[in-house]
This record gives C-alpha cells, structure tokens and sequence, in this order.
C-alpha cells in the first residue's frame, strides 16, 4: 500500500534539510571544512620579499623557511635562524614566533629580519601557484613572498663560508675576516677552494650513509700573507679540517663539525 503524502513530504523535507545543512558546513566552498590544506612539508621555501604596511623589502641571500611535519616551521633570515610553531587549516596558516639566535647583523640584514618578524606571524591566508607561496594577512598589510627551491647538492656546490658553530651556538666570522672563505667538493674526490687568506686543495672522503667528510692527509695551500682577522680564520678552519666531520645539509646550508661540536656553516652560491 502507497505511503500516506504527508509522510513523504515530511522524509523528503528532512533529507533536503540535510542536505543543506552539510553545504553550510563545509562542502567545496572557499575556507569550508572540504578544503584541502596547503602543502607546505616536502618543500624547501626561499624567502623572496616581505611587505609591511605597504613597504615590500627583498631578502637577502639565505632567507628561507622550512615547514615540517610536526607542525614546526624553521629557516633564515639570512642573518639569525627561527623557529616557530604552526598550524595549517585550509588555506590559513596560523604562524606562532617562538625562537631566534641572536647573531649581529649588518643594518640592512638586520632591517629585513625586522620587517621578516613581524609579516610572518599571526594568521596568514596563503595562495600556491606555480612553485611560489604568498602568505598575506586578511587586511593585507602584512605578506610573505616564498618560491619553491631544490637542496643544494654535497657535490659541485660553491659552498661560502658564513658562521661558525660550537655545539648549539652560532656565531658571525670574526670582524675583519671578509668573504673570501669557501670550498667545493669535487666529484673526483678533492675538495678546494680558500681558508679566508690561501687557497687550498686536499683529498677528501665522504660516507653518505653516515654523513661525515674526512680529509686525507694536510691541506696543501698557497702561502700569502693577509690581514690578522683572515689568518685567525684560516687557522680556525685549517685545523677543523684536520680531521672527521660530520655533514648536515639543510636546504641550501652546510654545517660541518667535528667530535666536539664545532665547526662551520656555509651557504650555496647563488649562482647555482
């Protein structure tokens, strides 16, 4: 026997009801509970500007963000490293400051690290197109421009040295010491390059499956004189690398230290 109208119209109402309900939910619209959240782990992010209440200033080399998946975000300034929590829920991440180092940084370097802070903080509305990342709050005084970009390799990199570390301390190249400092390691096994004075070549031997350098035997070198702060650097580096190192690459940075905790860091070349 057919169901009574009343009744049908009544399933009918509360099924459309339903219905409606759901989409008011979620459902595909924009910041609705369906959006999938941005990818931001797996991906190396270069800092390219920042703007701040309309004043946009470029990064400097070495500025850049990496989003992990316990819900940290860490990186550069291209002065000082950060860290910061995180959350990510569809199109907004929710930035929350919580740690830097405190290395000098020259005016320019330390202006943009300012301006970096404060954009990147708070919650930011983010759009992905084509490898590059605009994170922006939702009145728009406040954007991170980030482009997607490869490690740098071990291997036939222009590394430049840039800091010194001793266990969890990082510090600038002593004043006066310039930027001459850097090495390559080749694919036929040498690694060249200056110490902050000389140049120097040697024999170097990497486990990738542990992660450490060694170099065989002394560094032959070039015997220039140079300023006090360079020669002290090159003793500095000239004695670390005597001997096994292990080797972090983070992005496009280089840590090597030895047993006791110190070393260096080093960045790519950005001509690379």
């Amino acid at each position: 026997m057919p169901k009574p109208r009343s009744t049908t119209l009544a399933a009918a109402t509360v099924a459309l009801l339903a219905a409606l309900t759901a989409c008011g939910q979620g459902g595909d619209g924009p910041g609705g509970a369906g959006d999938p959240d941005l990818p931001l782990t797996g991906t190396h992010w270069t800092v390219g500007a920042v703007t701040v209440d309309g004043a946009r200033s470029a990064a400097p080399d070495g500025a850049r963000v990496d989003f992990t998946d316990a819900g940290r975000a860490r990186g550069s300034t291209g002065c000082n490293h950060f860290g910061a929590g995180y959350a990510v829920s569809g199109a907004t991440v929710t930035v929350t400051q919580e740690e830097i180092t405190e290395r000098g940084c020259p005016a320019d370097a330390q202006r943009f690290e300012t301006a970096f802070l404060a954009a990147f903080t708070g919650p930011l509305e983010g759009t992905l197109k084509d490898g590059a990342l605009t994170l922006a709050s939702a009145d728009g005084t406040r954007k991170v421009e980030l482009a997607a970009e490869p490690s740098a390799p071990l291997r036939g990199t222009a590394w430049k040295v840039d800091g010194l570390v001793s266990g969890d301390t990082a510090a600038s190249l002593p004043a006066g010491s310039g930027d001459k400092a850097r090495l390559v390691l080749g694919a036929d096994g040498r690694i060249t390059g200056n110490l902050g004075c000389n140049g120097f070549s040697a024999t170097a031997r990497i486990d990738e499956k542990a992660r450490t350098l060694t170099v065989e035997g002394p560094a032959a070198t070039t015997r220039m004189m140079c300023t006090s702060p360079q020669m002290a650097l090159e003793t500095t580096l000239y004695e670390l690398l005597d001997g096994p190192l292990s080797y972090r690459i983070d992005h496009r940075t280089l840590t090597l230290t030895d047993g006791a905790g110190a070393g260096l860091t080093a960045r790519a070349d950005r001509a690379q």
